[in-house]
């Protein structure tokens, strides 16, 4: 009898830690999370933001039953870094991860400050947003481009995903013109497999998918039918390339796979879909009104389009003009899943599961920092050599401020009034091209938003370029790429 009583008392005690752990956010059963990462998505690029070319209908009804996020960002101007920020939940001067490859590219002797080194690899001691899932019950899954280091302690088996399939390279695999399924979306084909898994072999226990596509990185391909259809297409106001366009349509239909088979799967009701890219658009796809592409921390650089889908939370057909970025992932997903938060971690992002209800949150600064050189000037850079020099920017509210490291090291730092060449003021609301820069009509705003700035260098430690010394040279002391080539790197 005792041994009875034992027994029933240790089954009780595990399953109130089994339902402590399955229940999310106001006592829902925890639901699965899949997140959809797009690569070089601008935030023009689909129908749902306006596009009167590209073809992705799948993507345009996930918003009609979703929330769609009109100030969403990328917590990057290019991939990796961008990457490293969402799945680390926090920015840049904490992780490292700046660049791809190196932040002293391009010509040395145009570069007036010794930039801050580059990382190419999430360092192992990083306590990512699959391992946070992780504490919470989660079952984690990751298919597609990773981009943070390929070999161990760095690949994403490391790093807190139970099953995982990171492909280094971006070419050929990804639209084989021919009809195995296994090539044409290879990386859907692996999620959905993950998802039967779960619900086959592990179905009291929700997932966390993350499906991080290729497309719609360089180079550009797709099927022939997929080019013969957008050849097809009549010219947008803004946007004609029909090349891009059949890549941005392959891409949508591998979307509209994955969601189909969550459908397929009985899982619909109870999973939240994230779908997002890692940075602003290529020059093959004006992003107008937005001013630059990716590379560059102006708007077109950094902005992305952004859906979520919670059935149950999320009102279908809703908008939130709120500014979110990237980083603010990990502390929703933790809230989504339970609430537990992995000891000691520093998250830099904030909650939006308000948002998701409806509700508002408190207004906050977001940020970016990038201490470094990135070549390839391409439409709206600051000058004709680089499409990004050192600079932080911030976002808060409608005010956008960004703030060039060459000159304001290199010049008066106390007379921001005089130094017109290093701080960047715009009124977001009434500019979104970034084309009148407020500084000197707005003074004041400049000045409490540069001190909130450069008081955010101080918490989060962030490093600085350093002067160079007549005659010195860069030092060129940065990261080198280790294992399976990245993705195609010309235009990162």
């Amino acid at each position: 009898m005792r041994l009875f009583m034992f027994l029933t008392s240790v089954v009780v005690m595990i399953c109130s830690q089994s339902a402590q752990i399955s229940q999310g956010a106001e006592g829902r059963v925890a639901p699965n999370i899949v997140l959809i990462f797009i690569d070089d998505m601008g935030w023009k690029d689909a129908g749902f933001m306006g596009s009167d070319f590209y073809q992705t209908p799948h993507i345009n009804q996930l918003a009609e039953e979703g929330m769609v996020f009109t100030s969403a960002y990328a917590a990057a101007g290019n991939c990796a870094p961008s990457r490293a920020c969402m799945i680390s939940g926090q920015y840049t001067p904490r992780h490292h991860v700046y660049a791809v490859g190196s932040t002293d590219r391009g010509p040395k002797e145009e570069m007036k400050l010794d930039p801050v080194p580059n990382k190419t690899e999430l360092e192992a001691e990083q306590v990512t947003f699959a391992e946070g899932l992780k504490l919470n019950g989660y079952r984690t899954g990751m298919f597609g481009k990773w981009h943070l280091g390929y070999e161990s302690p760095h690949a994403p088996a490391d790093q807190g995903f139970d099953v995982a399939d990171a492909q280094g390279g971006s070419s050929n695999k990804i639209f084989a013109n021919d009809n195995d399924p296994k090539h044409i979306y290879y990386i859907t084909k692996g999620a959905c497999d993950f998802m039967s898994e779960c619900v086959s072999d592990h179905k009291d226990q929700p997932f966390f998918l993350y499906v991080a596509h290729h497309a719609t990185h360089m180079s550009i391909q797709a099927r022939e039918e997929m080019y013969a259809k957008m050849e097809k297409q009549p010219a947008g106001k803004y946007q004609d390339n029909a090349k891009y366009g059949a890549m941005n349509a392959q891409m949508d239909d591998g979307v509209g796979l994955l969601l189909e088979k969550i459908d397929e799967l009985g899982l619909r009701e109870n999973t939240l879909v994230l779908f997002t890219s890692d940075n602003g658009a290529l020059p093959q796809s004006p992003p107008y009104p937005l001013r630059g592409y990716k590379g560059m921390y102006y708007e077109g650089g950094i902005r992305v389009p952004m859906i979520v889908r919670w059935p149950g939370v999320v009102k279908p057909g809703s908008r939130c003009d709120v500014p979110v970025i990237n980083v603010d992932f990990y502390p929703t997903f933790l809230e989504v899943a339970g609430g537990k938060k992995p000891e000691g971690k520093i998250l830099d992002g904030t909650s939006l599961v308000a948002l998701l209800k409806g509700d508002e949150i408190t207004e906050r600064a977001i940020y970016w920092h990038f201490p470094g050189y990135l070549d390839g000037p391409d439409p709206g850079s600051r000058d004709s050599i680089f499409r990004s020099r050192p600079e932080t920017a911030m976002r808060k509210g409608d005010w956008k401020l960004l703030l060039f490291h060459e000159e304001w090291m290199l010049e008066d730092q106390q007379q921001i009034e005089s130094s017109l060449s290093s701080v960047e003021l715009y009124n977001l609301k009434d500019d979104i091209s970034e084309s009148k820069n407020l500084l000197t009509s707005e003074p004041e705003k400049a000045r409490v938003l540069l001190k909130e700035m450069l008081a955010w260098h101080v918490k989060t430690n962030a490093k600085l370029p350093t002067r160079l010394e007549e005659g010195q040279k860069v030092s060129g002391k940065q990261g080198k790429k280790k294992g399976k080539k990245m993705a195609d790197d010309e235009n990162e």
